[in-house]
């Protein structure tokens, strides 16, 4: 007897196995003739495989009969080629073993459709759905691709820490970490003292792991960080998260150049890994959910990306007639309209933009020659414009203070982050890919908060 999982005992050399699984009901249909039809499922795969429960089976009228959508059993039995259509298996049921029962009365999860706002009530159940189990599978594949695609090319897979003192943004977003009694903090001259907090001053959650991850770079040549960020944005959209994960890669001798090569190969890696692997669930988000999931990953798997200036983009958005809900002008940030536009009307493949203007970039980014702009990168993709966003990283000590002061910090406040060019500096680059919005354009899911198994935002913490 061999211990299987469906999706293994669904391929046609399973055939003539016998086989144990384990899993959850999804549906029971009972035959006149005496016998029913039991779909399992138990999560390794989308379809279920349809289990044979003949009524000379011991527990045949007691419990099989009364199975219920939910309930978790235990399945012995043989495989079987199937004369039905579109199952390439099913199992002869020697014994089915009822685990877990689940009352159709109050089970939530019933054969009818449920909303996605309705599944959101129910994270702790809502992974039995199909939509939430093929999310949680790409996403899976999604991960291990990053991980491998980094592992591969001699990449060191890093930790920064979550706990922070610096805003590697300059927003001021963040989530206070603090053991003071917020009823009764302690005060000097007026304001809260943090010197007899845990850490003895104010500190944060991560907004990301770049700064650190540029230390380990300056030492180790090529590292990746890979966990969970935060925001503290009173954003209550269908694109934002105030808890979400971030893989951020930093190569020390890389330039802008470099940097646009290695985006590039990273997107065409992970959205052909999903596109193999992960063939049964990306036609049920073709079907169920967005038309155009797979036919979109095929063709930025499939295509040389275009590069283009942000100069050369103002000027093109400006002169195509097009009206768009924001104005577009030299100096101002790009809307996702603009960047739509682009890649689904001008170029109809992604688009990497660089070199954008000083003021409307953070203090890292390396300054050009021309003053005024500086070396950073977009990468668009239709359907929902920016995905990733990069830049080479401002090596020179002198010009980088500059920058600090012209954005208003503190440059004492980075003492280590300068150290790093004042001894041995060398030429850097890295970009950031947020995993939630990876998922959301991979599936086609409109709301991000139907992506992470967990969502935080504005007034939800829990479950």
């Amino acid at each position: 007897m061999e211990m299987l999982s469906v999706v293994q005992a669904r391929q046609a050399e399973a055939v003539g196995h016998k086989v144990e699984l384990r899993g959850w009901v999804r549906t029971r249909r009972d035959s006149k003739g005496g016998f029913s039809f039991v779909e399992l499922n138990d999560g390794s795969c989308l379809g279920n495989i349809q289990v044979i429960a003949e009524k000379n089976l011991p527990n045949y009228e007691s419990e099989i009969l009364h199975l219920s959508v939910g309930s978790s059993v235990i399945v012995r039995g043989e495989v079987r080629a199937s004369p039905a259509k579109g199952q390439a298996t099913e199992v002869l049921a020697e014994t089915i073993t009822l685990v877990g029962t689940a009352d159709p009365e109050n089970y939530p999860l019933q054969k009818k459709q449920h909303t996605f706002e309705f599944l959101r009530t129910i994270a702790h159940l809502r992974p039995r759905s199909n939509t939430f189990g093929a999310v949680t599978r790409v996403r899976n594949c999604i991960c291990r691709s990053i991980h491998n695609f980094f592992q591969e090319r001699g990449f060191f897979w890093v930790h920064p820490p979550i706990i922070t003192a610096s805003d590697c943004e300059g927003a001021g977003q963040m989530f206070r970490v603090s053991t003071l009694d917020p009823a009764k903090p302690p005060l000097k001259e007026g304001q809260i003292d943090y010197s007899q907090d845990f850490f003895a001053r104010p500190t944060f959650l991560t907004v990301s792991g770049q700064l650190e991850a540029e230390i380990f770079a300056c030492s180790l040549g090529k590292v990746y960080t890979f966990g969970p960020t935060f925001r503290a944005e009173n954003s209550n959209t269908s694109r934002h998260l105030a808890e979400f994960w971030m893989v951020e890669p930093e190569m020390a001798f890389f330039d802008l150049n470099d940097n646009m090569d290695l985006a590039e190969a990273f997107l065409k890696r992970v959205f052909g890994d999903v596109l193999t692997q992960c063939d049964e669930d990306m036609r049920f988000f073709e079907q169920r959910i967005e038309p155009s999931a797979r036919t979109t990953l095929e063709g930025i798997v499939n295509s040389e990306f275009r590069r283009l200036s942000y100069t050369e983009a103002v000027d093109l958005l400006i002169k195509s007639g097009q009206k768009f809900e924001f104005p577009v002008a030299w100096g101002t940030d790009l809307q996702s309209e603009h960047e739509r536009y682009i890649t689904e009307q001008v170029f109809k493949c992604p688009v990497i933009l660089y070199d954008y203007p000083r003021q409307i970039k953070a203090f890292y980014m390396r300054v050009n020659d021309d003053d005024r702009t500086v070396r950073a990168m977009d990468v668009l993709v239709p359907r929902v414009g920016e995905i990733i966003g990069g830049s080479q990283r401002e090596e020179r000590l002198d010009v980088l203070e500059a920058r600090m002061r012209e954005m208003h910090l503190d440059p004492t406040a980075y003492w280590w982050y300068l150290d790093l060019r004042r001894f041995g500096t060398v030429p850097h680059a890295g970009f950031g890919l947020g995993l939630e919005r990876t998922v959301q354009f991979v599936t086609g899911m409109a709301n991000i908060r139907d992506v992470i198994p967990f969502p935080r935002t504005p007034g939800i913490a829990d479950f």
